[in-house]
């Protein structure tokens, strides 16, 4: 058949409805990173409606452990990888176009204090043209957009000519790396990926953040309070680290700059690179000087840096209070960094699936776009720097990510199917019968 693009926006639009149920049969699985495995039974059940063979199968972290783009995720730690998997299917081109992934978690964080919500966090509930929950936006919206894309093209019988790659990945929210780099690790390597996280249609993401924690310890000398004389208190010298790691984050902020974070969101300006101190842990008795304190600490910059750079700095910012502390100076504090350890990415804006995104996102909402990103870790970072496969973000607009009462922008979850399928189209090629 010859394609019919407007057929293809109309029946997104005239089945909507089937769009908003399936993301709300999503979003009331309570996917917390580390157990995943209840929404990925959702996927399977709706890629087998669609007459699609789901590969499900759990990461391997012992066959991942030697990728530069490793790290051990504290969840895997917690939790390991059993009962978590990822899902994968591929559509097969009926001729020779090019390859595309459609690639979204479905992991997401806590919602965590459940007071502070209006609506039940798991409850899909709409309102106003928003639909309320964990996860709406970040990102079970896109997931359910990019499955109902293919379902609308599956339905008109369009017959792309280049595979079509639809996956869900798990614990990115942690990372990633039991996720999409485990499928990447598996064989699914298209031509190129878009990850629908909730990025504002028609704005397009080309750019992640490098992200990394850390840990600091500080030792004390412990001594009852009433002789705190004879003690050191551990946290007054972590104070002064404190005061050390503040200072650097200031520094950083005044020198760096990266444009499409703030044309993602003007008010970032003077904030594209952030020093986080989010944990402190000290003492455990009012009447004792405490002998310990630790911090842990989240550090994410915009592409211009690498991760040996950025930790060089950290680190020299511990040396110079150390140096000037005779206490800290024989009892040195020690640095441990864990968990999240990503490089930050950028996708070149002249790369042929960045310009169909962004002229599809334009065309179905009306409205102009922006290049954004830099300012988040996404898997995007996984195509780009270690299989130099261009992805880009195309996703809906929503709002208080990771915060109460987060939602989605129904409008805007149907423009992202939308401009998924006809992204789809422009790259892979379709098969046509005159």
């Amino acid at each position: 058949m010859t394609t019919d693009r407007t057929q293809v926006l109309e029946y997104i639009e005239a089945n909507s409805d089937q769009l908003f149920s399936l993301l709300s049969d999503l979003v009331q699985q309570e996917s917390v990173t580390g157990n995943e495995g209840p929404v990925q039974q959702v996927v399977i059940e709706k890629f087998e409606s669609l007459g699609l063979t789901p590969d499900v199968w759990e990461p391997d972290a012992e066959k991942l452990r030697g990728h530069p783009g490793y790290f051990e995720t504290t969840s895997f730690e917690k939790y390991g990888y059993e009962g978590r998997p990822n899902v994968a299917a591929v559509v097969e081109g009926a001729g020779d176009g090019p390859s595309l992934a459609f690639s979204g978690h479905v992991d997401v964080v806590s919602p965590n204090p459940t007071s502070a919500w209006s609506h039940e966090p798991w409850g899909a509930e709409i309102e106003d043209g928003r639909m309320y929950g964990r996860g709406t936006a970040d990102m079970k919206g896109g997931v359910a957009a990019f499955i109902f894309a293919y379902q609308a093209l599956s339905e008109l019988g369009v017959e792309l000519a280049g595979d079509l790659i639809l996956q869900t990945t798990i614990e990115e929210e942690d990372g990633g790396v039991g996720g999409l780099l485990s499928a990447l690790e598996r064989g699914y390597q298209p031509d190129a990926a878009i990850v629908p996280e909730p990025w504002m249609i028609p704005n397009v993401g080309i750019a992640s953040a490098g992200v990394m924690y850390f840990r600091v310890t500080v030792s004390g000398k412990s001594a009852h309070a009433a002789r705190g004389y004879q003690g050191v208190n551990a946290i007054g010298k972590m104070c002064k680290l404190y005061a050390a790691l503040d200072d650097l984050d200031k520094e950083r902020k005044a020198r760096i700059d990266y444009a499409p974070v703030t044309n993602r969101d003007p008010n970032a300006a003077g904030n594209v690179t952030n020093l986080n101190v989010g944990v402190i842990e000290a003492g455990d008795w009012p009447s004792t000087v405490p002998g310990e304190a630790t911090i842990e600490c989240r550090i994410g910059w915009p592409p211009g840096e690498t991760r040996e750079e950025v930790r060089a700095q950290v680190e020299a910012a511990v040396e110079s209070v150390t140096a000037d502390d005779e206490w800290l100076a024989e009892h040195k504090p020690t640095i441990e960094w864990y968990g999240w350890s990503a490089d930050p990415h950028e996708t070149a804006t002249d790369e042929e699936i960045v310009t169909f995104a962004k002229q599809n996102a334009e065309s179905v909402t009306g409205r102009t776009g922006a290049f954004i990103g830099g300012d988040a870790g996404l898997d995007e970072r996984f195509y780009n720097l270690y299989y130099d496969i261009p992805a880009v973000t195309l996703g809906p607009t929503g709002e208080n990510i990771h915060g109460a009462d987060e939602f989605v922008e129904l409008d805007s979850l149907v423009e992202t199917a939308q401009a998924l399928a006809l992204t789809a189209l422009d790259w892979c090629g379709t098969v046509t019968d005159n």
